[in-house]
């Protein structure tokens, strides 16, 4: 059997996704993600949810972006994504603590934010 490096994979496995630096166009490290949310249907991911503010874990909040917004870059070692912390912090969001249901109406909500970028 041979080996392959698990870095140059096309195909990464979701902890390996969990906690990947996510950073603006300008290199600004905006958070990490914490979780992706898949369609139980499809199969495809449609969200990753990123950890963004608070301080040692306390009072961070999760931002659920749309996956197909979302650009790895192996030079940043992170994904990238067109937000920059303003336009981000208006986003919709949630504590850890308050999962919001992620049915349709909910999706539309996160959609409908990030639909003109």
């Amino acid at each position: 059997m041979t080996t392959v490096s698990k870095t140059n994979l096309e195909i990464i496995s979701s902890d390996k996704v969990e906690g990947t630096a996510v950073y603006n166009p300008a290199g600004e490290k905006l958070g990490s993600i914490d979780d992706l949310m898949i369609d139980k249907v499809s199969g495809q991911i449609r969200y990753a949810v990123m950890e963004f503010g608070g301080f040692l874990g306390m009072g961070t909040d999760r931002y659920p972006i749309p996956w197909k917004m979302m650009q790895y870059s192996p030079n940043q070692g992170g994904y990238i994504i067109p937000l920059n912390k303003d336009r981000l912090q208006r986003a919709p969001k949630y504590s850890k603590n308050e999962i919001p249901p992620y049915d349709s109406t909910y999706g539309s909500r996160i959609d409908s934010y990030y639909q003109d970028l």
